[in-house]
């Protein structure tokens, strides 16, 4: 762990709880917003704690996880598209709240908060299983490919635990209008799969007899 490492995780840390919190608090006209702050408590605790595991025992993992920026032109386009997907989403979440337009029971937020945290379980999972998972599309000095436990079951685990998180982030905010915008998500990752198939077909040793082993991207026994 290095110095600038740590900043670095904090600054993101902080700012990633403040434009959040501005993004749903401030179109919600109130911090009175409970569901609000058990989404963000649910979300940013385990993210904390997860971050300084980390930080003390995988270094170069926080790493790759803190660095977002792409080297691929379409996966750019990805990355735009879903930033406007979670600022529409969160911004309508919080209107929905202040105007009351369509108001979901409290036993769907609390089942969608459940999903959530078994979600960030499977999401630790998989970052446990590969260790050269970046927030980016590239192929890694000494990469391997990794083909058992999750990525045993479909080809791209981490997507799909991300499509069952962030769909469940809508409902833990009570707005359905949210989760039908949320839905894009699954568009998005399409276009970010075919792409990121093709450079590690091209790039990484071992991934085309992997695909032959693996059938099934993010959906077992569907796509």
């Amino acid at each position: 762990m290095t110095k600038e490492l740590f900043f670095q995780a904090i600054l993101k840390f902080v700012l990633g709880v403040a434009v959040i919190g501005i993004l749903i608090f401030l179109p919600a006209g109130t911090i009175d917003y409970w569901n609000a702050w058990l989404f963000m408590g649910i979300l940013f605790i385990p993210m904390f704690f997860a971050g300084i595991i980390m930080m003390f025992k995988a270094p170069e993992l926080l790493k790759k996880r803190l660095n977002g920026k792409e080297q691929q032109s379409e996966q750019k386009l990805v990355i735009k598209l879903s930033g406007l997907m979670f600022v529409m989403g969160f911004v309508i979440a919080g209107f929905n709240f202040r105007f009351q337009w369509i108001v979901l029971p409290d036993w769907v937020i609390w089942a969608g908060a459940v999903i959530f945290l078994f979600s960030y379980l499977l999401y630790a999972e998989v970052l446990r299983e590969n260790t050269y998972l970046s927030r980016t599309v590239e192929v890694q000095n000494g990469q391997k490919v990794i083909d058992t436990g999750l990525y045993g079951i479909v080809r791209h685990p981490m997507y799909s635990v991300t499509i069952i998180l962030f769909l469940s982030m809508p409902l833990v905010l009570g707005s359905i209008i949210s989760f039908a915008i949320f839905l894009a998500y699954p568009f998005i990752i399409v276009k970010r799969i075919r792409n990121e198939e093709a450079v590690l077909e091209k790039d990484l040793e071992g991934y085309i007899a992997y695909k032959k082993k693996v059938k099934y991207k993010i959906i077992p026994f569907i796509w």
